[in-house]
This record gives structure tokens, C-alpha cells and sequence, in this order.
């Protein structure tokens, strides 16, 4: 299975920005998505890209339109660009791949992203 990493974390002020990266150990051809979990939140989905870099948003996410996603194939690497961040982006930020199946059963241990105010 192919291994996931994220990285890009860390500070930030608000209306500051941030870019993560999602790598991955393997080409592969899955969809990856980025997800988001905050003390005392459940796991909320931001967006997802596919291979063929067709991209979907969590329409009813508060990220709508700050967040963007993208992929570079020759690194195995996804990116989410953050941009205009707020304190209640405050979170572990994760990615993770579909299985065949269309569920994501492939995660990374998550990257802090604290913003400050």
C-alpha cells in the first residue's frame, strides 16, 4: 500500500496562508482527498482531485473558495493551497486515497495548522 505523508503545517497569523503537501511513497492512480478534524469536530471533507486532476469541493464547508487543491504527478504529491486563513481553520489537516471500492481507506498521520488571531 502506498504510504501518505503530510507536511506543511505549522503557525500561521490570521489572513495568513499556508500550502500542504500530501506525498505519497508510490505512483498511484487514486483520487486523494484532504480532510480536517478540530477538538471536538468531526472529520469534515474539504476537496478531492483524481487523476486526471478533476476537482471536487465540500460546498458546504466554510473553505469554500479559500482553499484550493492540486496535484504534481511526477512528485506523487497533492497540494491543498490555504489562503485568507481564520482561527477556525485551526485543525489536523489529513489525507487520504480512495480504494477501489470509492472509499478512502488510506490516511496519513496529519499535519497541525494553528492560526492565530
Amino acid at each position: 500500500q502506498v504510504h501518505l505523508v503530510e507536511s506543511g503545517g505549522g503557525l500561521v497569523q490570521a489572513g495568513g496562508s499556508l500550502r500542504l503537501a500530501c506525498g505519497a511513497s508510490g505512483r498511484t492512480f487514486s483520487t486523494t482527498g484532504w480532510f480536517r478534524q478540530a477538538p471536538g469536530w468531526e472529520r469534515e471533507f474539504l476537496a478531492a482531485i483524481t487523476w486526471t486532476e478533476a476537482t471536487t469541493y465540500n460546498a458546504d464547508s466554510a473553505v469554500k473558495g479559500r482553499f484550493t487543491i492540486s496535484r504534481d504527478k511526477d512528485k506523487n504529491t497533492v497540494y491543498l493551497q490555504m489562503d485568507s486563513l481564520k482561527p477556525e481553520d485551526t485543525a489536523i489537516y489529513y489525507c487520504a486515497q480512495k480504494n477501489r471500492m470509492n472509499v478512502y481507506d488510506n490516511w496519513g498521520q496529519g499535519t497541525q495548522v494553528t492560526v492565530s488571531s
